[in-house]
């Protein structure tokens, strides 16, 4: 029976999850779009993966001893699966860079709806930010102007890559950003020195702000799904001189990440069993509900979720003071 740890990252726009064995290798991973309910969502995926290592006879062979998640639902997937840890994006995402790439010094991050940078010295994240506020660049924008241009999204780099005379796009917001193509547009610009234009102006927006006053030193690393983008890749090398390596798994990095952190605490316990509810966990029914404490002026909304079938309380978070925290 092969020991294998899992990872669940939930993001605002996708859930990734990965299962890796006591080396770090990932051995099944899948993901799927967060459409709706995250936690819907993670049972489908849970679902997936389960079906997926069944086709290929993989299911009675392994055995879940932890499991990890992270993303911005991290709390919400722990007391649905039964995870052990959950622990921040920042945290898995350096973890899984570590754990690939040793000497990693600087990790840029853009995912679907945020982006963040991750500074390390010798292994330890000593400086951090991260953007959740302007989509400007993110996965979700770029989808958006692919499908208004009427490019598939995996065809953007390449079109970026084509261009000669890249043109300037204003990069800051969004609005202004989609405003000025479709000026650019309208002057007769062609389609791949506007996409180029625009990821040069991405990137200088992402170092001007996610990235000021960073210290960024290579070895560079580039995660998350826009890491597929040819093009910001190339611009982001443009623009600090630099070389920028993405990851094999670039995508699933944040889950990979999820999973060591289980293996690691697993490995810390002696004698852990974990909390994992097993493959079959989408066949449960679970009930969400927030109410307001009123215990102190605060009046914190406490987030409950519990089993349908019978009521059990299985998570709730929320309170500052931790009265009503159950994980």
């Amino acid at each position: 029976m092969q020991e294998v740890y899992l990872g669940i990252d939930v993001g605002s726009v996708t859930i990734k999850l990965a299962l890796v064995d006591p080396s770090n290798n990932l051995i099944k991973s899948t993901w799927l779009r967060n459409q709706g309910s995250p936690i819907e969502n993670v049972k489908i995926g849970i679902k997936r993966m389960r079906d997926e290592l069944e086709q290929e006879s993989m299911l009675d062979s392994i055995q879940v001893k932890a499991v990890g998640t992270t993303g911005s639902a991290r709390y919400l997937t722990k007391s649905i699966v039964g995870g052990d840890v959950a622990k921040t994006e920042i945290i898995a995402h350096a973890v899984a860079a570590i754990s690939y790439h040793p000497d990693v010094r600087t990790i840029l991050e853009i995912g679907g709806q945020d982006s963040k940078i991750i500074i390390l010295r010798d292994g330890i994240v000593v400086d951090f930010a991260m953007n959740s506020v302007c989509a400007a660049g993110t996965g979700s924008f770029l989808d958006h102007q692919a499908a208004r241009l009427g490019i598939k999204i995996e065809e953007f780099g390449n079109y970026a890559l084509r261009s000669e005379t890249p043109v300037s796009i204003a990069g800051r917001c969004t609005v202004f950003a989609e405003s000025d193509m479709i000026h650019k547009q309208q002057m007769g610009y062609s389609k791949e020195d506007i996409i180029g234009g625009l990821s040069q102006s991405l990137v200088r927006n992402y170092l001007n702000n996610v990235g000021k006053g960073k210290d960024i030193q290579p070895p560079i690393i580039f995660q998350g799904g826009v890491a597929a983008n040819s093009g910001i890749v190339e611009a982001f090398k443009e623009s600090l001189k630099e070389e920028v390596t993405v990851p094999k798994h670039f995508l699933l990095m944040g889950s990979i990440g999820a999973a060591i952190l289980a293996k690691e605490h697993f490995q810390e316990n002696p004698g852990y069993k974990t909390n994992f509810r097993g493959f079959d966990v989408h066949d449960i029914e679970f009930e969400t509900s927030t109410f307001n404490c009123g215990g102190c002026a605060n009046n914190c909304e406490v987030v409950q979720v519990k089993m349908a079938e019978n009521k059990e309380i299985v998570a709730r978070w929320g309170d500052r003071c931790g009265r009503w925290e159950v994980f």
